[in-house]
């Protein structure tokens, strides 16, 4: 495969092997009596994919356990070299493959935002312009000479991203690590990938949370037992991998009626639109934790030909269910002409603050029969309202009182 000027990162026929030992001599007589020779099997991690991202993309990769993903992070980023074909990259490239890939944990958090900009490619001079850039978007002002052993694991991944997001590179390599941040920092990193994209960055996230890869990404591949399976619109091999279906490694092709998980909705879908609505009936993309809010869905009613329930389902980003509710005979788009509104109000949204999914299905009125169905279709915020602070799933809200009791 020929690179062209637009390939980013170009993969012809990568392949990486590894030899599985089946017996190892652990002392030095066994050793002798072996003869030296020690049994093993050779394993293929990644063989024969065939890739070609193009500048400026955001490119997701996805698959299960043990599937190749990181190996394939990293071939791309130097620390593996393929056993066949080849890995070309176009581009500065910076890689945060795992929590505190590259600290020492003797060093200080400020000696190693040097060491890292030093491995990167970087003089003092060009660390020491964006050091206050890195520090504060790691919120670690405090502790930036302390030993980074002494750090916790969301402080040890808001440094590394901090990092490998303020040397300007042109391709980043995330594997997995935003798992590890709160709330608050999942939101800082994706407003940082956003202001990347817009800048022409590449970005190739791989990732076991398909709702920020379907958000995030355009492109998506999808990578099984080594080989590549799929590959195309994120929606597509989403929902190809979701289903386990196909066992050919050849590219989804995009279908305009196609069910999409994660993608907008289409002409000939039911669902014509889904919003949170404040009192007026504005469309919003945030709500207060415990603040009032309305999910209005509209459907074709046209289509349907026969009542319909609307059922939805909201989620936290990391996949947590939250709740399920439907609307029962309450409300139900009947068989009328035009487009049907159907509303659930919340008096208060009783959820903590952080961002959510909502998925919408809608059902006979039975509910035993599934006419259509959108998972995560709506992504939106919940902000803090209170200064008390609590913990878990939900906001319980409440007063708290004290009183003396006579004994």
């Amino acid at each position: 495969m020929a690179p062209s000027p637009d390939s980013a990162v170009l993969l012809d026929g990568l392949g990486k092997r590894f030899r599985l030992t089946h017996d190892r001599n652990w002392t030095l007589k066994a050793t002798v009596l072996a003869g030296h020779r020690t049994r093993y099997e050779e394993f293929w991690a990644l063989r024969g994919i065939d890739l070609d991202i193009p500048h400026g993309s955001t490119f997701g990769i996805i698959g299960g356990n043990g599937s190749g993903k990181s190996t394939l992070l990293k071939m791309l980023a130097g620390i593996l070299r393929p056993d066949e074909g080849a890995a070309t990259v176009n581009g500065r490239l910076s890689a945060l493959l795992e929590l505190g890939a590259g600290f020492h944990p003797e060093l200080t958090g400020r000696e190693n935002v040097y060491l890292n900009g030093a491995i990167l490619g970087f003089t003092s001079k060009e660390i020491r312009r964006r050091f206050d850039d890195i520090v504060g978007f790691a919120e670690l002002d405090r502790f930036i000479d302390e030993p980074v052993r002494n750090y916790s694991s969301g402080m040890y991944v808001r440094l590394g991203f901090s990092v490998a997001i303020h040397v300007e590179p042109e391709i980043l390599l995330v594997d997995e690590v935003l798992a590890v941040g709160d709330h608050t920092f999942q939101k800082r990193c994706l407003d940082r990938f956003a202001q990347l994209k817009a800048e022409g960055r590449t970005i190739i996230l791989v990732s076991h949370d398909l709702d920020m890869v379907g958000w995030l990404c355009e492109q998506t591949a999808w990578i099984q037992q080594g080989t590549l399976r799929a590959v195309g619109p994120s929606p597509n091999v989403i929902e190809r991998f979701l289903d386990g279906a196909g066992d050919s490694p050849t590219p989804v092709a995009p279908s305009p009626s196609a069910p999409r998980r994660f993608g907008g909705l289409g002409p000939d879908d039911l669902v014509r639109a889904v919003d949170l609505v404040d009192a007026n009936g504005h469309p919003m993309d945030r709500v207060g934790s415990g603040r009032p809010v309305r999910f209005r869905v509209r459907v074709d009613a046209d289509q349907v030909g026969e009542p319909v329930t609307v059922a939805l389902g909201l989620y936290r980003a990391d996949g947590t269910h939250v709740a399920s509710i439907n609307s029962g005979a309450a409300a139900r788009a009947a068989d009328e002409a035009g487009t049907v509104e159907v509303d659930y109000a919340v008096d208060s949204l009783a959820v903590q603050p952080g961002i959510y999914e909502l998925s919408v299905a809608l059902h006979d009125a039975t509910m035993r029969r599934v006419f259509e169905r959108h998972t995560h279709l709506v992504r939106f915020e919940v902000e803090p309202t209170g200064v008390d602070q609590q913990n878990g799933l939900v906001a319980l809200g409440g007063t708290w009182s004290a009183r003396s009791v006579d004994r």
